[in-house]
């Protein structure tokens, strides 16, 4: 099986790379323990100083500070390689594990599942394969390492009908085939008029969206789709004061001081070890 291999680098200054290591650990095992038992992919997601240092054949990820909206999240590089663009906030963590799953999700951001449309009378359609998506906000991550991560579906995601003791998303927070939690969108094709359509659920409850006739001229389906799609929250980041973000926050501080006990811990048991040798 192929490696899928994602590079994570910043290119600011407000990031330190201990930091960085920190998020692509958690990066890696949320991939490993969680996403990979029930997607399949093999992956890895290692930090690097800079671009330059980042080895041929692995896809960045690249945390910037100043950059339009349009830019953000994932892109097709001239070459046909994917990357992806995260604008740095105080939960930059959460949108690039949501930019990484979705990485390995569909590599190339063209990937469609047939099923049945969640508009009544449309038929059978094309999904978008968005693992993130439906269960992008906040409210529905998770921590790995007291590092907030994104939630996300499984394959069953695409199933015909609701049965019991069915994962349908890695938190359980998706209940049933095809939901969009608060906060989350869900894009789809359908054949018939070839229009693309979106069910949004932006503010107080879900609409339907008509993305009309979408030609894709460059880049994938992914780029397009994300280009017309508001993303406020990681486009703009969680507020400091946000609820999630300070659980995250005050879980962190307490592994902090677990971590740095352990590392005294050891260094004095390495001293002793020198000293007696």
């Amino acid at each position: 099986m192929l490696l899928a291999q994602v590079a994570l680098v910043s290119e600011i200054p407000e990031i330190s790379f201990a930091e960085l290591v920190r998020v692509a650990a958690a990066l890696q095992k949320q991939a490993t323990r969680d996403f990979v038992p029930v997607w399949g992919m093999n992956s890895t997601v290692d930090a690097f100083v800079q671009l330059e240092d980042v080895p041929l054949g692995y896809w960045p990820i690249i945390v910037l500070k100043d950059i339009h909206a349009s830019a953000a999240g994932f892109h097709i590089s001239k070459h046909g390689q994917p990357f992806s663009l995260v604008k740095y906030s105080d939960s930059w963590s959460l949108t690039a594990s949501h930019e990484c799953l979705e990485m390995f999700g569909d590599s190339f951001g063209n990937r469609l599942v047939a099923g049945q449309s969640p508009m009544e009378g449309q038929g059978r359609v094309e999904f978008l394969v968005e693992v993130c998506d439906p269960c992008e906000s906040a409210q529905f991550a998770y921590t790995v390492n007291s590092v907030l991560v994104s939630d996300f579906y499984t394959p069953r995601f695409f199933d015909p009908v609701p049965a019991g003791n069915v994962q349908y998303s890695f938190t359980g927070s998706i209940t049933k085939p095809h939901e969009v939690l608060p906060g989350g969108y869900l894009s789809w094709h359908d054949p018939v008029t070839d229009h693309w359509w979106q069910l949004r659920y932006f503010g107080n409850e879900q609409e339907f969206k008509d993305l009309g006739i979408i030609e894709q001229k460059g880049g994938s389906m992914r780029e397009i789709i994300d280009q017309l799609t508001p993303h406020p929250q990681q486009e703009e980041g969680l507020a400091p004061n946000n609820q999630y973000l300070l659980a995250a926050n005050k879980q962190e501080q307490g592994a902090s001081r677990a971590r740095s006990e352990r590392a005294d811990s050891l260094r004095r048991q390495i001293k002793a070890l020198i000293e007696t040798s």
